[in-house]
């Protein structure tokens, strides 16, 4: 009787395990091929919470040496609190010896830090990322738009195209993809995180924990379309709240163009 009442406990433990704490450590690297023609890589990694990451270091290093890519975009939700920041030093110190140009952008996690934000920046910064807040740059043959977070309202779209150099396809980076439903400047691919894919794949989910329209309406992840251009949603690396996801793998993104 205690035998099969073990057996049953280890297999309940072993499925909770494979539905919630695999997918953590189970990292999917997604390829999106957006044919704008620019023969440009970029390795997206957003969201990786790292008060609450079962990804290593390394093993965000080992993708991007595999998939070369020409830069790094990582769109926000990096740490909830100023004393978290010693935690990031691990993933930034790693993707800085891939020597390649880092981008980023700033989540509604990130403004967690309030007045302390310049801290996280700083960080950022001193491993040699280039932080864009309502900005652009343009880029070999593209212009990368930095859009600041729309859900903490800190997103500008009028100031974050105000250097943007006509005839140049754009390509937006930004936290919240909710932001799609308000853009009015057109945009040849947008890549957000935010969602993390749902994190629980349970029906309903958005519904008990709100968390915009668009996700809402059932648009968590992956590739979709708005008026002003396609967009991709990552499923992001760490988790918001609690470290667990079910059947929702984690996940870096390299996009090519």
């Amino acid at each position: 009787m205690w035998t099969w009442a073990a057996a049953g406990l280890a297999g309940l433990g072993g499925l909770g395990y494979a539905t919630t704490v695999l997918p953590t450590r189970w990292l999917k690297v997604e390829h999106v091929d957006w044919q704008l023609g620019l023969r440009r890589t970029i390795l997206q990694v957003s969201d990786l919470h790292v008060e609450r990451n079962r990804v290593s270091p390394e093993r965000l290093a080992s993708i991007c040496r595999s998939e070369r890519p020409d830069y790094i975009c990582l769109t926000g939700d990096y740490v909830d609190s100023e004393r978290a920041i010693v935690r990031l030093l691990p993933y930034l110190g790693a993707l800085q010896a891939c020597d390649v140009p880092m981008y980023a952008v700033l989540g509604n996690h990130d403004y967690k830090l309030r007045g302390r934000i310049g801290a996280l920046i700083s960080c950022l910064e001193k491993h040699g990322v280039t932080v864009l807040r309502n900005e652009a740059v343009v880029l070999d043959g593209f212009n990368l738009v930095g859009i600041d977070d729309y859900q903490t309202r800190r997103s500008d779209e009028r100031a974050a195209y105000r250097n943007v150099r006509e005839g140049l396809p754009v390509i937006v980076m930004t936290h919240d993809p909710t932001f799609v439903l308000a853009a009015r400047r057109p945009f040849d691919a947008l890549m957000a995180g935010h969602l993390h894919g749902k994190q629980f794949q349970l029906p309903f989910f958005y519904y008990l924990k709100p968390m915009g329209p668009l996700a809402k309406c059932g648009i968590y992840a992956g590739m979709h379309r708005v008026e002003a251009g396609p967009y991709y949603i990552s499923k992001g690396v760490g988790q918001s709240g609690i470290n667990l996801r079910f059947l929702v793998r984690s996940e870096v993104t390299v996009h090519r163009f």
